[in-house]
């Protein structure tokens, strides 16, 4: 299933792709449409239920400042990529390892959120 979107991009973008499209033999709308695949990382459902950060209390967005990955996750983290790092990592074990870069990446995303809309708010001076 597709859906339909129109887009404005700047000329200097525009010009890149479809000097890529023509490159690659491939129509521009392909060349944009993997690009942004590639692009935007997956994001699990369970993401969806959170709240946008901008509807938030001021307290619960300075709480999200502070977020941190739960410690146990964490320390799997670590040991993952050190196993990648040394290249004795199973499949089921790079599997655990996108599963759990993913919860950082998201929570990181969330965390850097908060912290522009505690700036935005006033409710924290901006980082230096």
């Amino acid at each position: 299933m597709s859906t339909k979107i129109t887009i404005t991009l700047p000329d200097e973008i525009y010009q890149r792709a479809e000097r890529f499209a023509r490159l690659a033999n491939r129509d521009i709308a392909s060349v944009l449409a993997d690009t942004i695949q590639l692009s935007i990382p997956p994001v699990r459902a369970e993401v969806n239920s959170l709240e946008p950060v901008s509807v938030l209390s001021n307290e619960q967005v300075l709480a999200l400042t502070e977020l941190q990955m739960e410690a146990e996750q964490d320390a799997r983290l670590s040991e993952l990529l050190d196993c990648q790092q040394a290249g004795t990592i199973t499949e089921d074990e790079r599997i655990e390892l996108q599963t759990l870069m993913q919860i950082y990446q998201e929570g990181l995303l969330r965390k850097a959120t908060a912290l522009s809309e505690a700036v935005k708010r006033g409710l924290i001076e901006p980082l230096s």
